[in-house]
């Protein structure tokens, strides 16, 4: 019997009769079979928004059992175009899946998937697979459209567990979590939540109407929404930030340990950015979120709770210069013993509701130092922070952000104006901010930093002005395509030296990313991505297929050579940077965590010692925004921020990317018991807490 899945794939229509005969004896008739009815075709159609600005649309067509989907956005100049076209058999699951169409940075996209004859096969970014169907399963595509939610659930609402084991691996998992009622030109919509989860880090939050039809993809920045509701946006937002917040406040309050003793964390060494060594066998007691003392090894006291260090390396927390902080990678920077972030530009309002979470203890997070983010309004804007028309409004936003008063820089983005910049500069000189940016559209870096920029943000924004010409609109996926030309750049050319003498005459700091172009100049179909391969065995099945696929659209071997010369000649520029005595800061863009990790590991190509890496990451990068006097070393009367390896960092730096435990605030957490409910195998085994002894009773 066909299920209620087919049933409403096939729109309602079903065959109305079949052929029948009338027999006598005498004569015979024969009754003609009434023709079969076509599928009526429905379409569905949706938003896409972000800080109130339609970005993009989807349209799902649906006939029978045949599923055709588009779906397009463009954000900060950038976004993806896909196709999707999906088959769905008499279970309701699918038999056939293509997606085609080029991912937000440009990937070719051409995955592939069927099911026939007891066999699943696809093709995706990782190459072919296939395994055989021994039990009801359902596809993950790997770059799908928002609408696979709809495919998704209507199958895992049909599991009596709404559980689905899935192909390549892995199982789905759907979780029905409260209800909301939205109101939007058509009429109000009773919708329920869900949360899917199984293929990556997060779960996706997303909303079906009465009917169990799709009616929104929620985020706390970025909606799809169904046509017509668009007026819901920040109302979604709110009850997406409301989902993750439900859920790492129960994950907070399994995984913080606080203390109402002191803790001593026993047997260890500690690195000390100053001298850049690590010191002898010592131990740290630590009274609320201070530390108060650093001890003999075998020091204690019958008072405290006690972490035995096993001879391993206390490390001062580390810093992401370069942070979108968001709820949902706060608690993986904690575990990755990042404990303070520079963020360069977010929906301030979501980020200041985050802070004062994290604040209270509510939620785990690292401390944040925030800068303004102004970007001028084109089609090609970043619709993050502050969005201005004119030279009055980009001074006004200047203002506004100093008199929040909790900004340190503010940060200019691609679409400003560069006429305005000078002015802007001024202002936050003025008001006592700091000045740091992208290289605006038609202009070039040198022009920045004659301007007055304190900073430079992503290497590739100093390094386009030597290979561009002055009407290429680098608010496009120019600025990052063009990278290809960096292979026929003589780094010794005037050109270069030039730029290079500016920033070390005005003492112009740059942040490169350094990590985000590995990705992105060296990551290939189907191969591991280099920064991802001492990790991604221990990463659910999406993250792993992820780190296989190119981020760039490397169609040819010369394409390959010119991406992979582009990273050459960045590495070298940064060698001539650090040679010149610029100051490098260490910043990610892509959520820290892990990345941060890979991001200080790549800085040895550079010239950097292990040593050098770690005191930059901490106390250097906390003096740098003012922090250093209770941030950045492990030294009395400072905020117990620092986490603990086994190994030793200073002689092999990838000794970070093992973490026992993590402090913040005296707060320690075990980077063990977070990862399971990210879906992440641990890497280290959970040290035992020896709890204080009792106080004696009196008689």
């Amino acid at each position: 019997m066909m299920n209620r899945i087919a049933l409403a794939a096939l729109g309602g229509t079903l065959w109305l009769g079949a052929c029948t005969h009338a027999a006598s004896t005498r004569d015979e008739t024969l009754v003609e079979a009434p023709v079969a009815q076509a599928p009526m075709p429905t379409v569905e159609t949706y938003s896409i928004l972000t800080n109130k600005t339609r970005i993009g649309a989807l349209t799902a067509t649906r006939t029978g059992d045949d599923i055709s989907v588009n779906y397009e956005y463009r954000n900060n100049g950038r976004g993806p175009t896909l196709a999707e076209s999906i088959t769905l058999g008499d279970d309701g699951l699918p038999v056939s899946w293509t997606v085609d169409g080029n991912t937000t940075f440009g990937n070719r996209i051409a995955e592939s998937f069927s099911r026939a004859e007891g066999t699943a096969s696809w093709v995706d970014t990782t190459g072919p697979g296939s395994a055989p169907v021994t039990e009801p399963s359902i596809y993950i595509a790997q770059n799908p459209t928002p609408y696979s939610l709809a495919i998704y659930s209507s199958a895992l609402l049909a599991d009596e567990d709404q559980t689905l084991p899935a192909f390549p691996a892995g199982a789905l998992r759907l979780e029905a979590l409260e209800t909301a009622t939205v109101d939007g030109t058509p009429g109000v919509v009773s919708a329920t939540a869900y949360a899917l989860t199984g293929e990556s880090l997060d779960p996706t939050y997303f909303l079906l109407d009465e009917s169990e039809t799709l009616f929104a993809l929620i985020s706390p920045s970025f909606v799809v929404v169904r046509t017509g509701y668009e007026e819901a946006e920040q109302q979604l937002n709110d009850l997406a930030v409301s989902l993750s917040t439900n859920r790492f406040e129960t994950i907070q309050a399994k995984t913080a340990h606080t203390f109402d003793s002191p803790l001593r964390i026993a047997d260890v060494r500690i690195f000390d950015p100053v001298t850049k060594a690590l010191t002898g066998p010592v131990s740290v007691r630590v009274e609320g979120s201070v530390i108060k003392s650093i001890d003999a090894a075998n020091a204690s006291h019958p008072e405290e709770a006690v972490i035995d260090g096993k001879g391993g390396t206390l490390v001062p927390g580390l810093t992401d210069m370069h942070a979108h902080l968001g709820q949902d990678d706060a608690l993986l920077n904690i575990a990755a013993g990042i404990t303070l972030v520079r963020d360069m530009g977010n929906d301030n309002g979501v980020l200041n509701r985050l802070i004062e979470k994290m604040d209270s203890g509510l939620l785990a997070g690292p401390r944040v130092v925030k800068n303004g983010f102004i970007e001028g309004k084109s089609p090609f804007s970043s619709n993050n922070g502050t969005l201005v028309n004119s030279e009055d409004e980009a001074i006004a936003a200047v203002n506004a952000y100093a008199d929040e008063g909790d900004f340190f820089q503010i940060k200019i983005y691609n679409s400003m104006n560069p006429a305005w910049v000078s002015a802007m500069v001024a202002q936050a000189r003025k008001r006592g901010l700091g000045v740091a940016g992208h290289v605006p559209a038609f202009t070039n870096a040198d022009a920045m930093i004659e301007a007055g920029y304190d900073e430079m943000t992503h290497i590739n924004q100093v390094m386009l002005g030597w290979v561009l010409a002055e009407d290429e609109d680098t608010r496009t996926l120019l600025r990052l395509t063009a990278l290809q030309r960096l292979p026929r750049l003589d780094l010794d050319s005037d050109i270069v030296r030039h730029t290079l003498d500016l920033m070390a005459e005005n003492n112009v700091a740059i942040d490169p990313t350094y990590a985000i172009h590995e990705a992105l100049l060296l990551s290939r179909n189907g191969e591991v991505q280099p920064g991802m391969a001492d990790y991604v065995d221990h990463m659910p099945v999406g993250v792993q297929r992820d780190a296989r696929a190119a981020w760039s659209n490397i169609e040819t071997p010369e394409d390959d050579a010119a991406y992979a010369g582009a990273f050459d000649q960045i590495t070298d520029t940064l060698k001539r940077m650090k040679d010149r005595g610029i100051l490098i800061l260490f910043g990610t863009d892509m959520g820290g965590s892990f990345t941060l990790h890979r991001e200080l590991e790549l800085y040895q190509n550079v010239g950097f010692t292990p040593a050098e890496i770690l005191a930059r990451a901490t106390l250097e990068e906390a003096a740098y925004m003012g922090l250093a006097d209770e941030l950045g070393s492990i030294t009395p009367g400072k905020k117990a921020d620092f986490f603990l390896v086994p190994g030793n960092p200073v002689e092999d730096l990838k000794a970070i990317k093992t973490i026992t435990f993590v402090a913040k605030d005296g707060v320690v957490y075990f980077p063990s018991e977070i990862y399971p409910y990210f879906g992440i195998k641990p890497f280290t085994d959970v040290p035992q807490i020896i709890e204080p002894a009792p106080a004696e009773q009196g008689t």
